[in-house]
């Protein structure tokens, strides 16, 4: 009897992995190679910010999506939603159950580029709309795709609804478990969730916490480590400690005529515009020094135009090579990459530099559309796929860093992880 058991445990655990290694969560990406410039945000934000997107259930706002793709004319592209658990893998829900209307609908709103040496059209999406209107909260991902072939998809767009009946703020210190005013944050939560008529504090909810919009640094809380009233507060856990990092680095590409700020110089070689940035070398060992940055993300910006419209920029904005050099030696088991919005701060070979042995320099090329932009570098352990910023870039206390945060609730019984409450800080002291 124990054998056949344990012979059904490992069964059940197989189908599991299985399962999820089938159904891996799904991001924010690209995956045709001529779309570029994705940008994802709710209509009552400006340009530049990070972070997954958070709608609230009813809200008048909608989630924006704009993107180019380099080519002549238009292309038919239609879109569809899914709707995921906490983690992002799709769950059993049908889209009757999630969905107001068809699931699919057609990007109407294009414009062709002006008077650019690189020719693209400019594309936007908002959610909901007259043909797709989502109804529960949770996590959802967009996928657009060819009109003439549904299963080719080129750009998937993480979103979330939520219901706020549950109130989240957070406080953090440089005062760490592990270190005093050293190279850590640590993070202490608190949540109101009266409204939210949770049962089972300890098993039906899930807290989830990211830094900087970076996937790779998502941490999640199963359970809170005390109870105040209907306030749950999560402090001393491991996963509450956070790498301080440092500010990020910036230039800008605004302008072709002058050497804007981190240029060394411009060139043309057709079709493109070619940016060299200054070359840059590792700050771990540098003090501390505030800086005002967009925390990874960019804005698309002209210094040419006439009119500083951010819609007349997103079509009179040109493509040009950026092309980034990390001065330091090779570090052997250690993968460096360029941590930024513009590759929606993936870890792989969108971001990857190559390390060139007769310059001494990790380098990296990428086709960028005019505008402002700031960047990390960051490490990746290659025997445990371990992030870090401490060989790149140093750890801070002081650093400004976003953190974001979003609670989910799985009742009993239900099929589906609620979005119960979001919110984000920043630590500052400036």
């Amino acid at each position: 009897m124990v054998k056949y058991i344990s012979l059904i445990l490992s069964i059940i655990l197989f189908s599991v992995k299985t399962t999820l290694s089938i159904n891996p969560p799904l991001e924010t990406r690209v995956y045709d190679e001529y779309i570029r410039s994705l940008q994802v945000r709710t209509t009552d934000k400006p340009e530049g910010v990070i972070g997954v997107p958070v709608l609230a259930m009813n809200s008048p706002e909608g989630i924006i999506i704009e993107f180019d793709r380099l080519t002549e004319d238009r292309d038919y592209m239609r879109y569809s939603l899914t709707h995921c658990d906490r983690e992002w893998r799709p769950d059993a829900l049908i889209a009757l159950e999630y969905l107001d209307g068809f699931n699919e609908g057609t990007i109407e709103d294009y414009e062709l580029s002006q008077g650019t040496s690189v020719h693209y059209v400019h594309y936007r999406l908002v959610i909901p709309n007259n043909e797709v209107r989502p109804t529960i909260s949770g996590n959802y991902v967009v996928k657009i795709y060819p009109e003439n072939n549904p299963d080719e998809v080129w750009v998937t767009v993480r979103f979330c609804l939520c219901e706020n009946t549950a109130a989240i703020g957070g406080t953090w210190s440089g005062r760490t478990d592990i270190d005093y005013n050293h190279g850590h944050q640590q993070l202490e939560l608190r949540a109101n969730v009266e409204q939210a008529h949770v049962r089972d504090y300890f098993n039906d909810l899930a807290l989830v916490i990211e830094q900087n919009g970076i996937p790779s640094t998502s941490r999640t809380l199963t359970k809170p480590m005390r109870i105040s009233a209907s306030s749950l507060i999560y402090e001393h856990q491991p996963e509450l400690i956070f790498e301080g990092s440092n500010e990020y680095r910036r230039f800008e590409t605004v302008s072709k005529n002058y050497n804007p700020m981190g240029v060394e110089n411009i060139e043309y070689a057709a079709p493109y515009y070619r940016y060299r940035l200054y070359v840059d070398t590792p700050r771990s060992a540098q003090s501390y020094i505030y800086d005002q940055t967009l925390s990874g993300g960019y804005i698309v910006r002209n210094a040419d135009n006439v009119t500083p419209d951010p819609l007349v920029s997103s079509v009179e904005s040109d493509y040009g090579i950026v092309y980034y050099e990390l001065e330091m030696p090779q570090m052997p088991m250690q993968d460096i990459y360029i941590v930024s919005d513009a590759t929606q701060f993936r870890i792989d070979d969108t971001s990857k530099m190559i390390y060139d042995n007769e310059t001494g320099r990790y380098t990296k090329a990428m086709l960028l559309k005019q505008g402002a932009y700031s960047y990390q570098y960051i490490a990746r352990d290659q025997r445990t796929g371990r992030i870090s910023t401490s060989i790149t870039e140093g750890n801070h206390y002081e650093t400004s860093n976003q953190y974001d945060m979003r609670l989910y609730h799985r009742i009993p019984g239900e099929r589906y992880d609620r979005l119960i409450g979001a919110s984000s800080f920043k630590t500052t002291n400036f």
